[in-house]
């Protein structure tokens, strides 16, 4: 009877894992199959070297459009403040003036991307070509 008895507590302490690996890998594959990939989408910024040294002087004739945002998303050009909406008549308007004119954005670190992105695409839509840089801002 001890040998039945040995027996039997060898048979129940014996734990088959097939299924529950079985089940693992079902899962493995479910959350795979089901994740969902995020692709990240990125600003095309031309931020100009910190330790390039401009050693041309620049072209007096050549004058860019230099728009300044401050910390509160407030945007001034040419020592005066404009209206997010009425950015791009005004980047046209000198534009029309000077056709070889660039985009400078001088933008805050406290300010938002969303008002550098408004700027971008208001001076793509006066034209596709222009050059649209962005600038660190100094107090």
């Amino acid at each position: 009877m001890s040998r039945r008895r040995g027996k039997a507590e060898e048979e129940k302490a014996d734990i088959d894992l097939t299924p529950m690996l079985d089940v693992v890998f079902i899962m493995l594959i479910f959350f795979i199959v089901t994740a969902s990939f995020v692709n990240e989408r990125a600003l095309d910024v031309n931020v100009p070297d910190p330790n390039q040294t401009n050693e041309t002087p620049p072209d007096p004739s050549k004058q860019n459009i230099l728009l300044e945002v401050n910390a509160a998303d407030e945007i001034t050009l040419a020592n005066s403040r404009v209206d997010s909406r009425a950015v791009r008549s005004r980047i046209a308007q000198l534009y029309a003036e000077n056709p070889e004119a660039l985009v400078i954005v001088r933008a805050h670190n406290q300010s938002s991307a969303e008002t550098y992105v408004a700027i971008a695409d208001a001076a793509k839509e006066v034209n596709p070509n222009i050059q649209v840089s962005l600038v660190p801002y100094k107090d």
